[in-house]
């Protein structure tokens, strides 16, 4: 049974308002275990954390609220994240994000306070944040919270390059790193490696060196990211993220040299392709492979991908999930962090 409950209050502006209603409390055989004032326009809020006495229910803690002359404007259940204070909070959020974009709702709703923040179009009694909806019963969000809210948004969209690290099966460490204008030699070699099949699957159509003008629009595409495998001073794989024009889709693509597949950089690469793709905020990212040829439909599924195929224009289209479930059992080992 609940006994901690969160409560925001108005009071008198007026000396001792707060006091005299925790005295009261305190009488009750309450105890106040934290305390936050809101700005609002015309006044603030105060919000406290009260473990009850026995049998103190929730509607008694209102009663003595109104006692003192204040206000109940919001009660809900509360749980020890509640004891902790909002920039604190606000940084573990924002820290949990960073490390996971998957958990970008979680922390917002974390943040909020709100009973829940999901994806979509905002109904009335909601609020829309970018692609997100928060949604609270107990209390209204206060333009303080939204400006936090915001704020942690903004610093997820600032573009920052990624570093990841990852070990291939074999135990061969590479790094996986955004592509730019100087890498483009390193593409050149990277492609002169590959066989004629592993670039037909990638081109569909028969190429054996890389056209120079390529190389720029394979490092910067337009609409899009590009992502390098890098072992020592060696590029040994790519991939790219070009967004369809459709908000919620993204076209994904791999090359991976021949001497370098199966081993897992496949897998890690398109699972960092999937997390880049869920910060942007896709819902789908699509594929397009010969017909006779599933190896990326295999790579999906190694790195917990769930994909649906289906043959259009005489190609087989795949489309995956970037939010997919966690691996058990991980092919590769990839560390994510921002880098200052």
């Amino acid at each position: 049974m609940t006994t901690t409950w969160r409560m925001r209050i108005e009071l008198s502006d007026s000396p001792g308002a707060l006091a005299r209603v925790t005295v009261r409390l305190a009488a009750a055989d309450c105890n106040v275990l934290a305390l936050q004032v809101i700005p609002v326009p015309g006044g603030v809020l105060d919000e406290i954390v009260v473990r009850a006495g026995e049998g103190v229910l929730p509607a008694d803690l209102v009663d003595i609220v109104r006692t003192e002359g204040g206000k109940c404007v919001g009660i809900t259940g509360a749980d020890m994240r509640d004891l902790v204070d909002a920039p604190t909070a606000v940084l573990r959020a924002a820290g949990m994000a960073l490390s996971d974009p998957d958990k970008t709702a979680e922390a917002l709703r974390q943040v909020l306070a709100a009973d829940a923040v999901t994806y979509g179009e905002a109904c009335e009694g909601q609020v829309q944040l970018g692609e997100m909806v928060a949604r609270r019963g107990w209390a209204r969000f206060t333009q303080v919270e939204l400006a936090r809210a915001q704020a942690l948004l903004d610093l997820l969209d600032t573009p920052a390059p990624t570093m990841r690290g990852m070990l291939s099966t074999d135990g061969v460490a590479l790094v996986l790193r955004p592509g730019s204008d100087s890498d483009e030699d390193a593409v050149a070699a990277l492609h002169a490696r590959c066989s004629m099949a592993t670039l037909f699957n990638r081109y569909h159509s028969g190429m054996r060196t890389l056209p120079r003008r390529w190389l720029h629009r394979l490092l910067n595409p337009p609409r899009g990211t590009t992502v390098l495998a890098q072992c020592a001073d060696q590029v040994v794989a790519l991939g790219q993220l070009i967004h369809t024009g459709t908000p919620d889709c993204a076209e994904v693509s791999l090359l991976v040299e021949d001497a370098w597949q199966r081993r897992g950089v496949g897998t890690a690469l398109l699972g960092a392709l999937a997390s880049d793709a869920c910060a942007a905020g896709y819902s789908e990212l699509v594929a397009w492979c010969l017909p006779s040829e599933n190896s990326l439909v295999r790579t999906a599924a190694r790195a917990g991908l769930e994909t649906t195929t289906r043959r259009e224009d005489g190609l087989l289209r795949v489309s995956i999930a970037p939010r997919g479930r966690a691996l058990k059992t991980p092919i590769a080992t990839v560390i994510a962090e921002k880098t200052r």
